[in-house]
């Protein structure tokens, strides 16, 4: 009878290790529906998930478009959910951060919504943690997408307490000042702007918190996508 080679102690609790646990792969994954938290973060089944080499303003944060402030951080935080819709998310973990949040890259079916946010301009590659994203950065930038179309401080800074200067914050009243009397409103109907004299005109009242805003001339407001109100 042959007999049979023996396996040394260490070599048999390797073994073992190996067929008890899954591998690494598998534990670094984590799928199913998602919980949109903000523009950088989700939760899947009571995780959460920090998109990796990415930032995206805060949920209150503003920025500065044509001289009106909108709540990019908001709009951050729905371009993401539009992406997910009602997909499954899968994520590959890329480790925890001081927060015990899992560190990971995401996809939906192809996309790669970490790249997704960058390339929308909704979000900054995070080039302390990561480079990867820089080109999708450059292209957004190039393009003038999202936060890319105006001004904005980095959200890295703005957690410290930078804010954008005050001249954002009196684009409004600078506009008055130069007799840009046309007002640019938005409701269920789009972007609708009103002259003087309008019937709506002394009712209508501007939000640059929503990008309501100001024009100088009908020229202007319709190169910016508003149309005249019929009354």
């Amino acid at each position: 009878m042959t007999p049979r080679p023996r396996i040394p102690g260490l070599c048999l609790a390797l073994f073992l290790s190996c067929m008890a646990f899954p591998t690494s792969a598998a534990l670094g994954q984590v799928s199913g529906p998602a919980r949109v938290i903000d523009g950088d973060t989700l939760e899947i089944a009571g995780q959460r998930l920090r998109l990796h080499g990415i930032d995206a303003p805060e949920s209150r944060q503003t920025c500065a478009r044509e001289g009106v402030t909108w709540l990019c951080g908001s709009q951050a935080t729905k371009t993401l959910r539009d992406l997910i819709g009602s997909s499954t998310v899968t994520c590959d973990d890329q480790g925890r951060d001081r927060w015990g949040r899992l560190i990971s890259v995401c996809h939906v079916g192809a996309t790669n919504l970490n790249a997704a946010m960058v390339s929308a301009g909704m979000a900054l590659a995070y080039q302390r943690y990561s480079k990867r994203f820089l080109p999708r950065e450059a292209e957004a930038k190039a393009a003038r997408r999202g936060m890319w179309a105006g001004r904005f401080v980095e959200p890295w800074r703005w957690r410290r307490g930078a804010r954008l200067t005050s001249r954002a914050a009196n684009d409004d009243q600078t506009a008055r000042a130069r007799d840009c009397r046309i007002k640019g409103n938005i409701s269920r109907n789009g972007k609708i702007y009103h002259v003087p004299g309008g019937r709506y005109y002394s009712r209508t009242k501007i939000s640059p918190s929503k990008g309501e805003r100001w024009f100088c001339t009908e020229g202007e407001a319709r190169a910016a996508g508003w149309r005249r109100s019929k009354r």
